[in-house]
């Protein structure tokens, strides 16, 4: 008896997905409900469980494969049958591949190996046996072959004596021919990397050149002291954590500033449907989160009804989902408006691009100390560029540039965070 292990469901407006990593591999014992294989989508990270206990006979779709929701990718058996091999690949697919080495007299020596691994292995001429594989049962995959890049060691498979080369002489060279590129010496492996873009890398890609060639994005810039707030948090920062167990960080401020913002200029949290412009008068934030796989943009829910604990907490918690891979559909779906900081990485001055559909994003930069003039006085302050991207199509000059005047008069006087934020 088979048991098929399909796609799921992956959520709205999802509807295919590229297999990431194999957690298991060919004829490996599993149980119901464990881990077999990651799925990476447009938005987030899903792991497929096996629907019920048994062994792996067959991997349909091996990583690298796109697939869509109910597609096939891997098959169960109980085990009673004879020891799982390959099955023949369907149109777009190709079987998890084992890798032969040369023939020893005893046994037939054998390296599991991802089809990744298999290409890279090809590429660069290497043997899979000779590369130790971190896999189960130790699979050679595309890390694997990575690190052995690095190491500078390559395979050199010697030459057949009944070979043309075996026969050549010092007086006689080859003629050269199409097919005869000289390998790179030993000394330059490594110097250059062919990486799959993730599909969440293609998707940010895709998105961002849409938003350019959609909208009719402009920036506006300001400047805001940042010295009140960083006075607050100074004297309240203890105090805040003891009672509320977060850190009381500029975020808080930012998304309450933004929202007061809103309120005065609501086109800015508005969206383009067709020939009708979509107001919104409630206020999801989506807050920019820096993974390994790129850029996500978890929303904080209602975020003019949240204290300041509360939003802190919320982007905490966004934020740690984000970087462990843990982030839902719904924690990414449904933003108003978005918050982006580059000034966390050292960014002075930049131009954020649109969050489409969204039609406003603001972008916050490095704090730093510099010289202003202040009632007619040269002081230091800690300044930080404010940088707002918006689409100009349903939203004016005046009114984006009225946004980020608000923004600043709101965070340079924090008191009026309470009133209208």
């Amino acid at each position: 008896m088979t048991v098929e292990v399909k796609v799921p469901a992956l959520g709205e407006s999802i509807v295919e997905a590229t297999v990431g990593r194999w957690l298991k591999g060919l004829g490996d014992v599993v149980a119901a409900q464990e881990p077999l294989v990651e799925l990476e989508t447009d938005k987030v990270n899903v792991e497929v469980a096996a629907p019920d206990n048994g062994i792996i006979e067959s991997i349909v779709s091996p990583e690298g494969t796109t697939v869509g929701v109910g597609e096939v990718l891997a098959v169960l058996g109980d085990g009673n049958g004879a020891r799982p091999t390959p099955p023949i690949p369907q149109a777009g697919h190709e079987p998890v591949v084992t890798a032969t080495a040369t023939e020893a007299p005893a046994a037939e020596i054998e390296t599991r190996a991802t089809p990744v691994a298999r290409r890279m292995a090809e590429e660069h001429g290497i043997n899979l046996a000779d590369v130790p594989g971190s896999g189960p049962g130790g699979r050679v995959g595309k890390e694997d072959v990575e690190v052995y890049l690095r190491s500078g060691r390559r395979s050199q498979p010697a030459e057949p004596a009944s070979s043309p080369a075996a026969a050549r002489t010092s007086s006689s060279p080859p003629a050269p021919t199409a097919s005869s590129t000289p390998s790179p010496a030993p000394h330059e492996a490594g110097r250059e990397e062919r990486v799959r873009l993730s599909r969440r890398r293609q998707t940010i890609a895709r998105r961002l050149v849409e938003a350019q060639q959609t909208a009719a994005m402009l920036t506006t810039f300001n400047e805001v002291d940042m010295s009140a707030i960083m006075d607050i948090r100074r004297r309240r920062r203890d105090a805040f954590k003891q009672a509320y167990d977060v850190n009381l960080g500029f975020m808080s401020f930012f998304t309450k500033a933004v929202v007061g913002a809103l309120r005065a200029q609501p086109r800015l949290n508005a969206e383009i449907q067709g020939d009708e412009m979509l107001l919104k008068y409630h206020y999801d934030i989506g807050i920019a989160v820096s993974t390994d796989e790129g850029l996500v943009v978890p929303v904080v829910r209602d975020a003019d009804r949240l204290s300041f604990a509360e939003i802190e907490r919320d982007i905490a918690v966004l934020a740690e989902k984000a970087r462990d891979g843990r982030l839902g559909l719904a924690d990414l779906q449904g933003g108003t408006f978005t918050i982006t900081n580059g000034g966390v990485f050292g960014s002075l001055l930049s131009t954020p691009i649109l969050n489409y559909p969204q039609v406003g994003i603001l972008g916050m930069h490095k704090i730093q100390q510099r010289p202003v003039a202040v009632n007619g006085e040269i002081v230091i302050r800690p300044m930080m560029y404010l940088a707002l991207s918006y689409d100009h199509r349903i939203v004016d000059g005046s009114e984006a540039v009225t946004f980020l005047v608000r923004v600043k008069e709101l965070l340079e006087d924090p008191e009026k965070l309470l009133l209208e934020g």
